[in-house]
């Protein structure tokens, strides 16, 4: 009923009680989830998870924030991108957020990194999952350098602007939401879900990260996704049934992949 979009099960917290957790997926009718790379490093156990599971996918991609990793050359990305049931490039995009005493100039090596994502990306034609912090304009622009139209994808765990989104929405992307959704300070962002149109919308966990209202502190799972649908059901008054048929189909759309390596699995 139910797909998480974007969750880090190869993470620690949860790759140490996956039994549970997998249970517990299933419990919550979540039917599938998209397990997130963030190193090349840490790809083998990414893609592990995927072809060890029917319900689980991949990503390929080293997250925009990770310094003193492997870094991804396009090629590479490329060759990730043909193995079985890795469906996206990413997590990439730019992450201002912790620049200390370094100046935005000083991070053309996020740039670049993000530019080999979009080559891969337009070559495979997999869509990106972009992570963008403090750093919007960059993104966007980077983006747009690609040409409208020749690369797609998620806006993921979205907490920009209203114009953000609107600029995300008219190059084609999607905007996923996430736990954050159900905070009490995010009025702003409630405001955006009621923006996006629901068949351009998607849910996700960002697990174990921002797990949501009830369950904030806590080690967030990809379970909890239905109070991220239950939430944006509220802000668009629809039927959280409805939330999860079209962010399923949305899903099932942006990463046609996997209904295409269901059919051949079959």
């Amino acid at each position: 009923m139910f797909v998480d979009s974007h969750c880090h099960l190869n993470f620690p917290e949860l790759s140490s009680q996956l039994p549970d957790i997998l249970s517990a997926m299933r419990q919550a009718q979540v039917e599938r989830a998209l397990c997130i790379c963030t190193t090349l490093e840490e790809f083998g156990q990414v893609h592990a998870l995927a072809t060890g599971h029917p319900h689980l996918w991949a990503t390929a991609g080293v997250h925009p924030d990770n310094e003193g990793v492997q870094e991804p050359t396009e090629d590479e990305l490329v060759r990730l991108a043909a193995l079985p049931r890795v469906v996206g490039i990413g997590e990439t995009g730019l992450d201002y957020y912790r620049l200390g005493s370094r100046t935005v100039a000083d991070m053309e090596w996020q740039r670049n990194r993000f530019r080999a994502h979009i080559g891969a990306a337009r070559r495979t034609g997999l869509p990106l999952v972009i992570h963008t912090r403090s750093a919007s304009a960059d993104t966007l622009a980077i983006l747009k350098e690609a040409g409208q139209g020749e690369v797609g994808g998620v806006f993921h765990c979205f907490t920009e602007t209203m114009d953000v989104a609107k600029a995300a929405l008219d190059m084609g992307f999607y905007i996923s939401f996430s736990g954050i959704l159900t905070f009490k300070t995010a009025q702003d962002l409630r405001e955006v879900a009621a923006y996006v149109p629901l068949d351009r919308a998607l849910i996700e966990t960002d697990s174990p990260y921002l797990a949501p209202v009830p369950f904030r502190g806590k080690t967030n799972t990809p379970a909890y996704v239905p109070y991220v649908a239950q939430q944006l059901a509220q802000i668009q008054r629809v039927s959280v049934e409805e939330v999860a048929q079209a962010t399923t189909r949305n899903f099932d759309r942006l990463f046609p992949r996997v209904q295409q390596e269901a059919a051949v699995s079959h």
